[in-house]
């Protein structure tokens, strides 16, 4: 018999094990004792069948900046059934659950997650909020434009003795990057842990770091891989983030990453749908840029997460929503926002657009247009004329750009 309970941080080993056979990995203890460091079991559901662990998800607590603003979100993460115990409706009852105990505790307005596979989660009101691209290119015949003036200077290190000025220079630029995730000593501490298990037979992790005017202004985080075929050197630069407040610390870090000495490809899979590399090297196609989906979007409290981001232009549009899991936002929503602030509330009034709540959720950070959802029959116009009168307040200057992996 199955039964659902919160675990204790002692059971933290046995979960561990359960994700490593769902996820086809061994249980490396070393990366087990870093993954323990940002495990809150308070947050986490166990399913037990017979004393065995056989199914589990969690959260962690963490913000989300989202346009104009930073709001607390749920980052769901660790979900797994075991095999043995598949098409028995665990899954669907933990994250039901889950659901209604965030909404309950009433901190949270939304819920937001990278999915193993992208058709598990819709049924469950996530929609796909942002996208990324994987860069694997050849960096023989790529070139970035010379820099207007010497405006700063490069420095290469380890990571661990900058961890500080790291997490200053993250936190300035995340204020203006949707998509990106609050993170505190103990999420740096993870994000910086260089375990050899990881490194897939690259080096240790290595810091690029430039200097403006007003000091640190952008850093890289990446690793290389050695390889040497008979015609010559054919190492890889493999890209974990970088950060940049400055178009110039952007374009100065890019140009080393291009043309480190022994080395002829690149690969960063965290890049954004508008990354400026884009719009910079003499020939974009050889990025090789593969898209895939990235973060997914859960609105848990619907009237609290509209009226916690900012909208592009003046908006004012009456919303029919449905959510089978949390028939509080059900109903229909007056949203009245701009640059500057927004409200949303419950009304009577007629309403001008309809969707379900997978569509608040990609529409959430920005990253899906509203005229897109509405050709893709994902919302429907009520009132001719609403999409294309609200769809430009629902975006943001820029695209939503997932850094990390959760």
């Amino acid at each position: 018999m199955t039964d659902v309970t919160v675990p204790r941080a002692e059971d933290f080993d046995e979960i561990w094990g359960l994700l490593a056979l769902a996820f086809h990995s061994d249980s490396d203890p070393e990366l087990r004792e870093v993954e323990r460091g940002v495990f809150e079991p308070e947050r986490a559901l166990l399913v037990r069948d017979g004393g065995t662990a056989v199914a589990h998800a969690a959260a962690f607590t963490r913000e989300l900046a989202v346009p104009g603003a930073s709001v607390p979100a749920a980052h769901v993460t660790m979900v797994s059934v075991l095999p043995t115990h598949r098409r028995r409706g665990l899954l669907t009852g933990l994250m039901s659950r889950q659901l209604r105990e965030i909404r309950n505790a009433g901190r949270e307005p939304v819920a937001v997650l990278w999915a193993s596979e992208g058709r598990i989660y819709p049924r469950f009101g996530y929609g796909l909020a942002a996208q990324r691209y994987t860069l694997v290119c050849q960096t023989a015949e790529l070139r970035l434009p010379e820099p207007a003036s010497a405006v700063g200077t490069l420095r290469l290190d380890r990571p661990a003795p900058h961890g500080a000025e790291l997490a200053r220079l993250y936190e300035r630029v995340r204020a203006d990057r949707p998509g990106w995730s609050s993170r505190d000593e103990r999420w740096w501490a993870y994000l910086l842990a260089d375990l050899k298990s990881l490194r897939e037979g690259a080096t240790e992790r290595r810091v690029l770091l430039h200097e403006g005017p007003a000091g640190l202004d952008g850093y890289a985080l990446y690793r290389t891989k050695d390889r040497w075929e008979r015609s010559g050197p054919r190492g890889e630069v493999r890209v974990d983030e970088v950060v940049a407040a400055t178009p110039d610390a952007y374009l100065a870090l890019w140009r080393l990453l291009l043309s480190i000495d022994l080395t002829r490809q690149l690969s960063f899979r965290a890049a954004a749908v508008d990354e400026p590399l884009l719009w910079l090297l003499n020939e974009p196609r050889g990025l090789g840029a593969q898209l895939s989906d990235a973060l997914w979007v859960r609105v848990v409290d619907l009237p609290a997460a509209l009226a916690a981001r900012r909208y592009v232009t003046e908006v004012d549009v009456v919303v029919e929503v449905t959510d089978d899991l949390l028939p509080e936002n059900a109903g229909r929503w007056r949203l009245v926002g701009g640059p500057a602030g927004a409200e949303c509330v419950a009304t009577t009034a007629p309403a001008q657009l309809a969707c379900d709540v997978r569509a608040v959720g990609e529409l959430y950070l920005g990253g899906a247009g509203l005229g897109a959802l509405a050709a893709a029959g994902r919302v429907r116009e009520l009132v001719p004329g609403t999409v294309a009168a609200a769809g430009p307040a629902f975006g943001w200057h820029r695209a939503p750009a997932p850094m990390e992996v959760f």
